[in-house]
Formats: structure tokens, sequence, C-alpha cells
């Protein structure tokens, strides 16, 4: 079988991991132990990464008319490759992370969206936040507003706040005691019983009747 047979399914499997990729970091693994070399695998597996280790000429191959064809610059030395599908910081946060527990790891440089970065700016891209962090600060400010009003009106309800609302309305409307003095100056309507003592008068008249009917009889 001739070595391009051999060759041309390695390619596709390269090109086939970065056609719909995210992000796309090229690091230096030499000089890292077993041990880191398995902890760096388990955490780009548990982040979603795709990690292996290609010979730099079929990924020369598969870079060439793609985003990543940048990255053949690259392409020197032992040369491993981080791909992200879902999280275009993912990789570079993560590498940078480890790289800092194991200082053999070297960054070479990487794709993000389409856009090609230096080994520098692959380590500025490490510090930006993972999508979830930054969804989790955003429904954080968006709940705080919330629960710090309904944190001012559980006080109120512990201290009587619906009552100490109300007592203002009760102030305004003390003047409304002030009626009960124009009842007061409307009193003289006592003298009514006056025209009752009054009445009796007509009964004397009456009395003094039956003396004018005595004289006749004499």
């Amino acid at each position: 079988m001739a070595k391009v047979e051999l060759k041309q399914p390695i390619v596709e499997e390269i090109s086939a991991n970065i056609k719909d990729a995210q992000s796309v970091v090229l690091v230096d693994y030499r000089g890292l132990t077993v041990e880191q070399d398995t902890n760096l695998r388990r955490q780009l597996r548990e982040a979603g990464i795709t990690y292996k280790v290609y010979k730099n000429t079929m990924m020369n191959f598969a870079f060439k008319g793609t985003d990543c064809e940048s990255l053949t610059q690259y392409l020197e030395g032992p040369s491993a490759i981080a791909i992200s599908t879902t999280d275009a910081t993912a990789p570079a946060r993560v590498i940078c992370k480890f790289a800092k527990e194991a200082p053999k790891l070297e960054v070479k440089g990487g794709i993000v969206e389409g856009i090609s970065y230096d080994a520098q700016g692959i380590i500025e891209i490490a510090k930006i936040p993972s999508r979830e962090e930054l969804l989790s600060k955003l429904l954080g400010s968006i709940q705080s507003p919330i629960a710090n009003f309904a944190r001012v009106m559980d006080q109120l309800a512990e201290k009587g706040g619906a009552v100490a609302c109300d007592a203002p309305a009760s102030e305004e409307a003390a003047p409304a005691e002030e009626a009960p003095v124009a009842v007061e100056e409307a009193a003289p309507v006592e003298e009514a019983p006056a025209a009752e003592e009054a009445a009796p008068a007509p009964a004397e008249n009456a009395e003094e009747a039956p003396a004018a009917e005595e004289t006749p009889a004499e």
C-alpha cells in the first residue's frame, strides 16, 4: 500500500476535527512527564476538547485551504493539537492554566473563531472567562436587584412596615375632629323647649272662660 494511501485517513481525520472548530491551539509537549501528559489529556477531555499528537506533515496537508493554514508556520518540532467545537476559549484556558504547573508545556499559536494568534495572543485569550462563567455573572447581575428588593420588603414586613405606611394617612385625617366644634356652635337649637313652655298659656285663658259664665247665674 502506498504511503499516500496510509496518510490519507489521518489527514481526513484532522480535517474533520478542525472543520467546525471554534478554536484550535498548537502546543509543544516535549518535556512533560507521563503523569503530566495524562493529567493534561484528562483535563482537556473533561472540557470537551479533542487533543491529539500528529506528525507535522499530516497537519500541514489538513490545514491547507482552511482557517488553520496560518498555523503551518508553527509546525516545527513535536506538535500536539487541541480542538474545541463548542467553546472558543476552552483550549487556551485549559492549556495555559496547566502550563503554570508544567512550564515544559509550550504554546505555539492558535486559531480562535477564524482569527490567527501567536503564543502571546493565546495566553491573553486564556484570561477570558468561559461561557458558563459569563452567563452566571450576567444572571447574578439580573437577580441582584430583585434579591435586594425582596430583602427590603422582608425587612419592612418584620418591622410592621405596612402599619408604618398607614400612619401618615391617619394624621392627615385628624382635621376631621374639628367637626364636633361645628355641632357645639349649633347648640342654641336647644332653645326649642321654651316654645313648649309657652304652649300652656292658652290653657290659662281657658280657665277664665267659666268665670264669665257664672255672672249670668246671679
